[in-house]
C-alpha cells in the first residue's frame, strides 16, 4: 500500500526523520570545524584547541586560533550558507533546478561592483569592510535585474530555458569587462582581482564576519518564514494566483533576498560558484521538496561544503594554497553537467 503523503502519520514520521537528518549535519559541521581548526601549516591538537579555549594556551596558539584561523573557518561557512540559499531561493521562484547566482551572473556582477569599489578605497580602512556587502548588493542588483528583465516574456513569465541562457550570456559579459578592468589595474590590485576570481576566502577576519553577520541573521529567518510561499510559487503561476497569491510582487521581494544573500557573500568570498547549486539538490534529496526544512537544510550543507573545500585547499598543497572557488568547481562542474542532461534542456 502506497502511504499517502498528506496523512498526519506520514508528515509525522518524515518530520522526525528530517530532524534527525539536520542533526547529523550538525554533528558533521561540528566535527569538521574541530578538523579545520587543528589542520594548517602549524598544527593545534585537539587538547591544545581545548586549551586555548579555555584561556590556557600560549600566546602563539591564541594568535594562530583566533586572529587567524577562526575567522576565515567562521566566514567561509557563513558565505557558504549564503550563497546555498541564495541558489535555493532562485530554483524556487523560477523552477529551473539549474538556477545558481553564480551561473546566472548574479555572483559575478557583484564581484564587479567590489573590484570597482576596491579600486578606488583601500581595503584596509574599517569602512569600506562594511560597505562592501553594500556595494556588492548594488552590482548583483543591477545583473539581477537585467536578467529578470530579458528572461520576461509577456503573457509566459519566466522561462527556465530562457532564464539560464540569458544568466550565462550577462556572465561572460562581465567576465569580459572583468579582464578589460585588469589590464588598467595596478599589480596590487591586479593580484586582488586574480584572488577574487579564484574564489578564495579573503576577507578572513572578524571585520569581514561582522560584515556578513547581519546579512545572515536578517535574511534567512525571512526566507524560511516565506518558505510555503516559495512552495506555492512552485505550483506555477495560473496555481499560485488561483490560491490567492500576488506572484509577482512575491517572486520580486524573494529575488531581492536572494540577490542580497549573494552579494553579501561574493564581497567577503571572491567568485565561488556551483554552492548555490549542489546545496539545494542535495538537500532535496535528504529531507524532499517541502522548503519548511529544504532552506536550513540547504543552508547547513553550504555551509559545510564551502567549509569541507576551504579547508582542503589551505592543506592539500601545503604551504601553498589552492582557493577554496577552485576545489568547489572541481565538484561542481561535473554536477552541473549531469543536471543539465537529467533536466533535458
Amino acid at each position: 500500500m502506497i502511504p499517502n503523503k498528506y496523512a498526519p502519520e506520514y508528515l509525522q514520521r518524515r518530520n522526525k526523520r528530517n530532524i534527525l537528518v539536520i542533526f547529523i549535519i550538525s554533528l558533521l559541521i561540528l566535527l569538521m570545524l574541530i578538523i579545520s581548526m587543528n589542520t594548517g601549516h602549524i598544527r593545534l591538537s585537539p587538547l591544545e584547541l581545548f586549551e586555548t579555549f579555555l584561556g590556557e594556551g600560549t600566546d602563539r596558539q591564541r594568535l594562530i586560533l583566533f586572529q587567524f584561523r577562526l575567522p576565515r573557518i567562521v566566514l567561509s561557512v557563513l558565505v557558504g550558507m549564503a550563497l546555498a540559499v541564495s541558489g535555493c531561493i532562485l530554483q524556487g521562484i523560477s523552477r529551473n533546478a539549474l538556477a545558481d547566482p553564480g551561473i546566472l551572473g548574479i555572483n559575478a556582477g557583484a564581484g564587479l561592483a567590489v573590484v570597482l569599489f576596491i579600486s578606488f578605497f583601500p581595503s584596509t580602512t574599517e569602512a569600506p569592510v562594511f560597505l562592501l556587502p553594500f556595494v556588492a548588493l548594488l552590482g548583483s542588483g543591477i545583473t539581477a535585474f537585467l536578467i529578470y528583465l530579458l528572461s520576461y516574456k509577456k503573457g509566459e513569465g519566466i522561462s527556465p530555458v530562457r532564464l539560464l541562457l540569458t544568466g550565462i550570456a550577462i556572465a561572460a559579459g562581465i567576465s569580459a569587462a572583468m579582464i578589460v578592468l585588469t589590464l588598467k589595474l595596478d599589480s596590487e590590485t591586479y593580484q586582488f582581482v586574480a584572488i577574487w576570481l579564484a574564489g578564495s576566502i579573503w576577507g578572513s577576519n572578524w571585520r569581514f564576519v561582522l560584515s556578513l553577520l547581519p546579512w545572515i541573521l536578517i535574511f534567512i529567518p525571512l526566507v524560511i518564514a516565506k518558505a510555503r510561499i516559495i512552495d506555492t510559487l512552485n505550483l506555477g503561476d495560473v496555481r499560485a494566483t488561483g490560491l490567492g497569491l500576488a506572484i509577482e510582487k512575491e517572486r520580486l521581494l524573494l529575488l531581492g533576498v536572494a540577490v542580497a544573500l549573494a552579494g553579501a557573500g561574493v564581497s567577503v568570498s571572491g567568485g565561488i560558484g556551483f554552492v548555490g547549486l549542489i546545496a539545494p539538490h542535495m538537500a532535496r534529496q535528504l529531507v524532499g521538496a517541502r522548503h519548511q526544512f529544504v532552506i536550513p537544510v540547504s543552508a547547513m550543507l553550504g555551509g559545510l561544503l564551502l567549509l569541507v573545500a576551504d579547508t582542503i585547499g589551505r592543506v592539500i598543497l601545503q604551504p601553498s594554497e589552492i582557493p577554496a572557488g577552485i576545489v568547489v568547481a572541481i565538484i561542481g562542474a561535473p554536477y552541473f553537467l549531469y543536471l543539465l542532461v537529467k533536466s533535458n534542456t
